[in-house]
């Protein structure tokens, strides 16, 4: 099973009927992501017949652009933070599919891939156990995840300007979902305060040392809220939470501008404490 989840097909369960979206029109919005995605080219905009028009129209050419990515096995939350979505003009966070091919581990030297946005992010990403559903309160979350893990997040956008290009064109390009390196397991995590829980990025290259500093409480003033705003949106567009779904929810710090070659660390808790992230990028 991907991590999309049992598609619900109730309007009254709050679900988005078939019928809600042209899925024809979603389909060829999606073979022109696609395309972008696997060549490197930037789209200026998307022709206006296949330009999505609401987030209805958006998540559902991210579902068929998930038809050509391949298996799923998670979710990334995009601006998290005020100033992230006044930075793309959006007045709440995005959802976007993590998929397979772009998955990376601690260690790893990760291809560059003529990056666009060109930033790391140390985010905070959750495992889930157990389903979760929509209005789920503080205990039935802590209890629904299995793990709380360091992550950092290579975000990516086919879009040439990304902070012009609008919620549904945003949402259907996966929410600039681009690689991602899951790190360690916190210990404890699940019982720890992350809105207090410090968080350094260090981004070194052959010019020199580039980093960031900050806190769980850039996300949506706690990566718990992410979650719970993640489980509450989803079922409005015809997907639920369930069990083994990563959720990453968001950047902890604000991003730090990497390149080929670059070494990249993330360290979460005092001193990197409760766990670090490092892996390498790809020399040019």
């Amino acid at each position: 099973m991907t991590a999309q989840g049992d598609p619900e097909r109730s309007a009254a369960d709050g679900a988005v009927a078939p019928s809600a979206v042209d899925l024809v029109r979603a389909d060829g919005t999606a073979g022109a992501l696609w395309q972008a995605w696997t060549t490197g080219e930037r789209i200026a905009a998307l022709p206006e017949l296949l330009r999505p028009r609401t987030p209805a129209e958006g998540f559902a050419a991210q579902q068929r652009l998930s038809e050509r990515a391949g298996a799923s096995y998670g979710w990334k939350l995009a601006a998290t933070s005020a100033a992230g979505q006044a930075h793309i003009g959006v007045d709440a966070p995005l959802p976007g599919l993590l998929f397979e091919r772009f998955r990376h581990a601690p260690g790893d030297v990760v291809p560059a891939d003529a990056p666009h946005m060109a930033v790391a992010e140390a985010e905070f990403a959750f495992l889930l156990r157990s389903p979760v559903g929509p209005g789920a309160g503080p205990d039935e979350l802590r209890a629904a995840v299995g793990a709380v893990h360091c992550a950092v997040e290579l975000p990516e956008s086919r879009f040439d300007d990304f902070a012009a290009a609008g919620a549904p064109s945003l949402l259907a390009d996966a929410a600039c979902a681009g690689r991602f390196v899951l790190g360690p397991e916190i210990a404890r995590g699940a019982g720890l305060d992350l809105a207090s829980t410090p968080t350094a990025l260090q981004v070194t290259t052959a010019d020199g040392e580039n980093g960031a500093h900050g806190s769980g409480a850039a996300v949506l003033g706690d990566p718990w809220t992410a979650l719970a705003w993640l489980a509450d949106a989803l079922p409005e567009h015809g997907v639920r939470l369930g069990a083994g779904t990563l959720v990453t929810t968001g950047t902890t710090t604000a991003p730090v501008p990497i390149r080929p070659g670059a070494t990249v660390r993330a360290s979460f808790g005092p001193d990197g404490t409760l766990g670090v992230v490092e892996f390498s990028l790809a020399p040019a």
